[in-house]
């Protein structure tokens, strides 16, 4: 709950949100998906969301997630665009796999990408993403 308002300002960010899911959604929206996620996904163990933080400032959002868009588990990450160009989006994506294979015994991961999103996709090709379908 500490973290509500830097939450709720990332996904504000049009610069963030327009590559998230639907698109930029109402500061309302984001505030009940906040608390959704302390509410369902944490109390009900649902899946894995962490904040992601660099010297105590919250600078993004990380989940790995059942999905039957793929049928399978789906990484889902979003930085602000202050962290954006130093290399953390790698090493984000990086620690979800691993968390994914490792400690949740994943066999695969997926991952859903506009085609516009060319930072994205330049992390999932270095940590040897292939596609798959459009």
């Amino acid at each position: 709950p500490a973290d509500e308002e830097e939450f709720v300002a990332l996904f504000q960010d049009v610069s963030v949100s327009r590559w998230m899911g639907d698109g930029p959604s109402t500061e309302a929206e984001d505030r009940a998906l906040f608390g959704r996620i302390f509410s369902k996904v944490y109390a009900e163990n649902r899946f894995e969301v962490w904040a992601v933080k660099v010297g105590g400032e919250l600078v993004g959002h990380a989940e790995i997630k059942p999905t039957e868009a793929s049928g399978g588990h789906e990484l889902i990450y979003a930085l602000a665009p202050s962290a954006w160009g130093r290399g953390l989006g790698t090493e984000l994506a990086l620690a979800l796999v691993g968390h994914g294979f490792g400690t949740l015994g994943l066999t695969e991961v997926h991952a859903t990408v506009a085609a516009e999103n060319a930072a994205s996709l330049a992390v999932l090709g270095r940590i040897g993403f292939a596609h798959v379908r459009d």
